[in-house]
């Protein structure tokens, strides 16, 4: 019965793709050298406590600087046993060109993308543009997500009911695990736990992030729970809801929904949400709005629509942290948001059209890789200057594609967010 409910659900998606286009208060600042100091001297500390390996990857490699950083930002307490941040004016700050932790700098560059019609895993190699490989999987994979510690790539086999792990030292799958419902997948930024988007069973159930096991269960009164991005300090989260336009806003440390609001568009079905580089702004992908949601996450107001083009789906940020790619996948295009002015300042046009959809920004941060949801194909767009470099053929239903190895100390989930 439930299974029924969400394959309808997915066919009102796609119809309507179609025929619409569906598109604390702050501490006194003080001189950066004071800072530095500070964050350097959390990050030993963080390194020299708690016994807990999984911090090797959080510490792998130096502060990269922030090009444009504020003088009115102090260092952020975080969510306890989280890393601190690398610069707390910027949190990307770590995914600068090629800084690749030393846990992943041997591994292979690949694409992998999930098929969600064919069950399967295409494999690219990013310097041929031709799929290598191609891995079975359990059925409708969505996404295929970096562990927190970076060592592991997970598909979300949502029908299946389980999720595969990828060794992206070898690109070999793994024994598959038993975890119900996973849609979608993030990790708290302490690295303990994994939340399972539980979309069917409307539920976020927080697993132990290397067994899978269940530790809590948060049942949602909303429909659709998809995606998810983290504050600065880690202490809350916010989720979008697809099937019935909403937004939750998620108490980290308690696992509890503490703000649930509706999207002030009729139909609204918000997709990728992904947080500014300061720290300061969400925005909120909007396939049925054609456009994003800008939100105050602390205050958890009422988010202001910016149109961007039909379909709005995936959010990418860019190597030097200052623009935000949106993907518009009713329209076959890729808008760029200039991140520090909020303003929309260039869009991309694929040629013949196309449904790019969710995926990631290469290490060297020149190309944006997207899947092809409706279209069987992956596009590789130029983030100089927008042009398609290469239009690739793979499985039917492709989707949550992850660019692997990416910068970063750490990973929050999806397809690639990076700390």
């Amino acid at each position: 019965m439930i299974q029924s409910s969400h394959e309808r659900s997915d066919r009102t998606d796609r119809q309507h793709e179609r025929q619409h286009g569906r598109g604390c208060r702050r501490p006194r600042p003080r001189g950066v050298r004071w800072v530095l100091m500070c964050a350097v001297a959390g990050m030993l500390l963080a390194s020299g406590c708690g016994g807990d390996s999984s911090n090797e990857a959080a510490d792998a490699h130096p502060h990269q600087g922030n090009p444009n950083p504020r003088k009115d930002t102090a260092a952020v307490p975080g969510l306890p046993g989280m890393p601190p941040l690398l610069d707390p004016n910027d949190l990307y700050a770590a995914d600068r060109p090629n800084a690749l932790s030393p846990v992943v700098k041997d591994f292979p560059s690949r694409v992998y993308v999930p098929n969600t019609e064919s069950n399967t895993v295409s494999v690219i190699d990013p310097r041929t543009y031709k799929v290598i490989e191609t891995i079975p999987v359990g059925a409708q994979p969505q996404h295929v997500v970096p562990s927190w510690d970076l060592k592991t790539l997970w598909v979300n086999n949502d029908r299946g009911h389980t999720l595969t792990p990828i060794d992206p030292a070898t690109g070999k799958a793994g024994k598959t695990v038993d975890v119900h419902d996973p849609y979608n997948l993030y990790f708290t930024p302490d690295g303990k736990y994994a939340v399972v988007m539980a979309s069917m069973d409307r539920e976020l159930v927080f697993r132990d992030a290397h067994t899978m096991k269940r530790k809590k269960t948060e049942p949602v009164a909303c429909r659709g729970v998809n995606h998810a991005d983290f504050s600065p300090d880690g202490k809350y989260f916010i989720v979008s809801c697809e099937f019935s336009g909403e937004l939750l806003k998620v108490d980290t440390a308690k696992m509890k929904v503490i703000g649930q609001q509706k999207l002030p568009f009729e139909g609204a079905m918000p997709q990728d949400v992904k947080i500014s580089s300061d720290g300061r702004t969400w925005y909120i992908a909007d396939m049925m709005a054609d456009g994003i949601w800008v939100l105050d996450g602390d205050r958890f107001t009422e988010p202001k629509l910016m149109r961007t083009g039909k379909g709005a789906h995936g959010l990418y940020v860019s190597r030097d942290s200052k623009s935000l790619y949106v993907s518009n996948r009713g329209e076959g295009s890729v808008s760029v948001l200039d991140l520090p002015t909020r303003k929309l300042v260039k869009k991309w046009e694929l040629p013949d059209g196309g449904s790019p959809d969710m995926g990631g920004v290469s290490a060297d941060g020149k190309e944006l890789w997207l899947s092809g949801r409706y279209d069987s194909e992956v596009y590789v767009i130029d983030t100089r200057d927008g042009h398609q470099i290469a239009r690739i053929p793979v499985g039917a239903g492709p989707h949550g594609l992850a660019v692997y190895p990416q910068p970063g100390r750490y990973s929050l989930g999806h397809t690639g967010i990076f700390r």
